[in-house]
Parts: structure tokens; C-alpha cells; sequence
């Protein structure tokens, strides 16, 4: 363990009173709901990863982590993100394109009474910087 780790456990230590809510977010395809990954891995190299990721009604998609990446969506719906800004609703139109930034976390969960479907291109050559990342809930 570096030096920027043991820093980074000791801080999240003292601010949160429980080093067990510092381990690391896991990435999105690693995070499970009910026993089952929501997102599959369809393509992979040293720059891009490529996955479709499925979300029935009620679906949660734990909190995780992305480097850049873009959506575009298969099938919208309606659902709820939380992160850093906060907690809101939002609509999902299916057939749109969306870039996005490097992001430390966020979570999302299908509201709504249609299967959401997308696909995400991350982007790993922009990750996340280390010191955006936090700890896990």
C-alpha cells in the first residue's frame, strides 16, 4: 500500500468513523442487484470498454464508478440518479447519445414501468482522477 492510499483510508476513517465504508466503488459492470449483473460486457481493449447494461422495473444499478464514457440509450424510461449533486428524476428518451465525464460515483434505479436498456462506451484512457474518487456507501 502507497503512501496516497494509507492517506486516503485514514482520511475517510476520520471523517465517516468506519474504514468500512471506505473501500473502493466498484466499477459498473463489477456491482450485482439481486444476484445478477445488469450489465454485460460486449466488447473490450486498451482504450474502450463496450457494454449493454438492462434495467427491468424496480432495477437498481448500485453505486459505481465510470471513466469518460457515452450512453446511448436502446429503450428509455424513467428513473432516479443520485451522486455528488444530489438525487433526481429524470427521463430517458430512447435513441440518444450522451457524452459524459469521468464521474467518481452514482447510482441509478428504473422508476418506472418499462425495461430501460443502453449501451456504455467508456472511455478508459479518461479516468476517473484520483482525487475525485470516494469512498463506497
Amino acid at each position: 500500500m502507497n503512501n496516497a492510499h494509507k492517506v486516503a483510508i485514514a482520511a475517510c476513517a476520520a471523517l465517516l468513523s468506519s474504514p468500512a465504508l471506505c473501500a473502493e466503488v466498484p466499477d459498473a459492470l463489477a456491482v450485482e442487484w439481486q444476484g445478477k449483473h445488469p450489465c454485460e460486457r460486449l466488447y473490450e481493449d486498451s482504450q474502450i470498454r463496450v457494454a449493454r447494461c438492462t434495467f427491468p422495473p424496480g432495477t437498481t444499478h448500485l453505486r459505481h464508478t465510470h471513466p469518460g464514457y457515452l450512453t446511448y440509450s436502446l429503450s428509455g424510461g424513467k428513473g432516479v440518479i443520485t451522486d455528488a449533486a444530489g438525487v433526481r428524476e429524470v427521463a430517458l428518451p430512447t435513441g440518444v447519445l450522451s457524452p459524459s465525464k469521468p464521474l467518481a460515483w452514482h447510482e441509478f434505479k428504473n422508476i418506472g414501468d418499462t425495461t430501460i436498456s443502453y449501451l456504455v462506451i467508456e472511455k478508459k484512457y479518461e479516468p476517473v482522477p484520483e482525487a475525485a474518487k470516494i469512498p463506497a456507501k
